[in-house]
Order: C-alpha cells, then sequence, then structure tokens
C-alpha cells in the first residue's frame, strides 16, 4: 500500500504504546533516554510524509484539544505547532500572553487550571522564565511541551534538528556537531 496507509496506521495502537513509554511530558531531554529519543525519532519520521500530499492530514489526534499558550513572540515555532496540530486532527486554541488574563495579573497555573476546567489535552507552553515547562506539567493533568523556555532548552528544536541530521548524514552516533552563535543565551543550544 501507499505511504498514506503507513501514516494513518501509526495513528492507531502502536503511536499510543509508544507514547506511553515516553512519559505525559515533554519539558526538556535530560531525562529521556536515548532510545526513548529514537523511539521520538522513528514515529516523526513517517509524518514528514505528509507535508508532500495533497491532502495533508491524518486523524491521529482527532478528538484531542491542544492549547498553544504562547508568553513570548514566536513565528516558526508557534506556526509549526500549529500546522502539525492540524495536520494530525487536533482541535486548538492559540493563545499569547497579550490576549490571556496573565495581563490582569493571573498566575500561569491560575491559567493552566482555567483551561484544564475546559477538558484541555495538552499544553504547548513557550515561556521567558527557565523552567517554567516543567513547573507547570508538574501542577496539571494535561501533557506540556516545552516550545521553549527563557535561555533554558527548547527540546523540541533539537529534536528536530536531530532528525535533520539523521536525515543528512544517516545515523546520529559518532558524528561531531559544532554549534555556532550566542550559546551563552540559546536555549537550542542547551537542548542539543
Amino acid at each position: 500500500m501507499g505511504s498514506g496507509h503507513r501514516i494513518a496506521r501509526i495513528g492507531g495502537r502502536g503511536l499510543n504504546q509508544r507514547r506511553s513509554s515516553l512519559g505525559k511530558d515533554l519539558v526538556g531531554l535530560e531525562l529521556l533516554t536515548a532510545e526513548q529519543i529514537l523511539t521520538i525519532l522513528n514515529t516523526a519520521e513517517p509524518f514528514k510524509e505528509i507535508s508532500e500530499r495533497r491532502i495533508k492530514k491524518v486523524p491521529v489526534l482527532r478528538g484531542k484539544t491542544i492549547v498553544n499558550l504562547f508568553f513570548e513572540a514566536s513565528t516558526r515555532t508557534r506556526v509549526s505547532f500549529e500546522f502539525a496540530e492540524k495536520r494530525l486532527s487536533a482541535d486548538t486554541v492559540n493563545i499569547s500572553s497579550s490576549g490571556s488574563s496573565v495581563v490582569k495579573g493571573e498566575t500561569l497555573v491560575d491559567t493552566a487550571r482555567n483551561l484544564e476546567a475546559m477538558r484541555i489535552d495538552m499544553v504547548v507552553m513557550r515561556h521567558s522564565s527557565s523552567g517554567a515547562a516543567k513547573f507547570l506539567a508538574e501542577r496539571i493533568p494535561s501533557s506540556v511541551i516545552n516550545a521553549g523556555d527563557g535561555n533554558h532548552e527548547h527540546p523540541t528544536q533539537a529534536l528536530l534538528d536531530m532528525l535533520t541530521i539523521r536525515d543528512h548524514f544517516a545515523k546520529l552516533e559518532g558524528l561531531k556537531v559544532c554549534l555556532v552563535g550566542d550559546i551563552l543565551h540559546s536555549r537550542v543550544a542547551r537542548s542539543n
């Protein structure tokens, strides 16, 4: 069968088994084993084909609600998550700090708990404070994905970098990678 069939099957039992072995949150890469990282990369690999298809949608996250909670300006990361969520058929809500009750003094936890009351499944969060994603993940039952927290980490960018390197070199083991730029202030460098 064609590649579309292979992608559709990922939304079945296999994806759920992989997810349960990884835990509920992705707040950093430090606590993941090499095997867990490879599981994420191997799960993501077939989804790249979706972008090449005429109809760019699969039902993997149908019935799931994801809130993109961005307290910092972002274009590439925010739009990448929005596209991925929509292509995987999730219902999405996008909230920026200027459009939330945070501007009136509501705390991050209060914001998340209010969202939890609406029965959300996941929060994708970008925040200026290091450790904010972990802080939130410890306080709400929904899954939390760190889309960048201060100068701390950007684990999803690091995973994308690994996937790109593996695509180019056909492996990850034994490679030397040089990071260039302002490493001191780079959350991406800390994740790599």
